[in-house]
């Protein structure tokens, strides 16, 4: 199932796409709500990139548009590419099959000729010998010519199979990854986070996970427009791939302007440590214009922790972090609360 959010987190979703699309000039139909659920949920980075490329030069978008953008890269472009991929997978084997069959036969001719060869030095009568050894000389040469056909098919082959191989590598990685920010999408995130929660004997440490987005990023979209509103998105997104450095822990883009940072086999002093890092860092970021240098923005977050607990599921997880995150939202925002 493409879509697996809780019904609470897609009421969210819904409110949010709802937003977008008073925003823009297309009609309020099932194409246009599913361009913007899908982008708001964070599960098509593709899409997201192609939306802010579509909005530099259509601030607001129109019915082509949005049925261009749900054509592209809702309706099952990433099908498109995969059965691609797939086919070139079948070509290249098919020509290994031929060309082995091809060098079997050649085989077969020549242990053929091998056999007329020997019953012809077994015989008495050597008058045959002349032309079986004619044709043993020819059918080696045929043979050899045929193994290195074959040879350089299997060779040519196994370069196109290692590169198909890395075309499926990135199209894997793509499908996980957020384009606007570079970090894990909502979808990399769900398999992490269900991973990280797989009971482990011998772990002694928690898993944490915190929870963040920016504030008052309404006014941000309303007061500066969406592309600037994107780019506070990206900045955070940078700040937050250079700020999480163990390479066991996993930064995404949960949905929107909301961020999570997952960090297995981690105590909950050192998660709220990491949080508060974050917190500082995008405190001192500072939004120029880039014509005058002058400093038009600065941006806060808010975050909530917590620790796995024994009977937790994603869900409560989630849930628990969440409200840590609105309850520093209730406390004035810009600050980290641990739940």
């Amino acid at each position: 199932m493409k879509y697996k959010e809780s019904k609470e987190r897609s009421a969210e979703l819904l409110r949010m796409a709802l937003g977008h699309m008073g925003r823009h000039d297309a009609a309020l139909n099932p194409l246009s709500f599913a361009v913007w659920y899908e982008s708001v949920a964070g599960i098509n980075p593709k899409l997201d990139a192609a939306i802010a490329r579509s909005i530099e030069q259509q601030p607001r978008l129109g019915d082509a548009a949005i049925e261009r953008l749900f054509r592209e890269h809702v309706a099952g472009a990433d099908t498109a590419a995969m059965e691609r991929i797939g086919n070139d997978f079948k070509r290249a084997i098919t020509e290994i099959a031929e060309s082995a069959s091809s060098t079997g036969n050649q085989a077969g001719v020549f242990g053929r000729q091998l056999e007329n060869l020997t019953e012809a030095l077994n015989s008495n009568d050597t008058t045959d010998l002349a032309p079986w050894l004619s044709k043993v000389r020819t059918g080696t040469e045929e043979m050899r010519t045929s193994a290195e056909a074959l040879q350089q098919q299997v060779a040519a082959s196994q370069r196109e199979i290692q590169r198909l191989q890395g075309e499926l590598t990135r199209a894997r990685d793509e499908s996980l990854l957020d384009a606007l920010t570079g970090t894990l999408n909502r979808r990399a995130f769900d398999i992490k986070l269900q991973s990280i929660l797989k009971p482990d004997p011998v772990q002694t440490a928690p898993n944490c996970l915190v929870m963040l987005d920016i504030d008052h990023f309404k006014k941000v979209n309303d007061t500066h427009g969406h592309v600037m509103g994107d780019k506070v998105i990206a900045l955070l997104g940078e700040i937050l791939r250079t700020s999480v450095t163990n390479q066991a822990h996993s930064v995404a883009r949960y949905g929107g302007e909301e961020f999570a940072i997952l960090l297995p086999r981690t105590d909950l002093a050192e998660s709220i440590e990491l949080a508060e890092k974050v917190r500082e860092r995008t405190k001192a970021m500072k939004i120029r214009n880039r014509s005058t240098q002058e400093v038009i923005m600065s941006v806060t977050i808010s975050a909530g922790v917590t620790a796995a607990r024994e009977d937790d599921d994603a869900a409560t997880l989630i849930a628990r972090a969440d409200g840590a995150l609105y309850q520093s939202k209730q406390s004035g925002r810009n600050r980290v609360t641990c739940a």
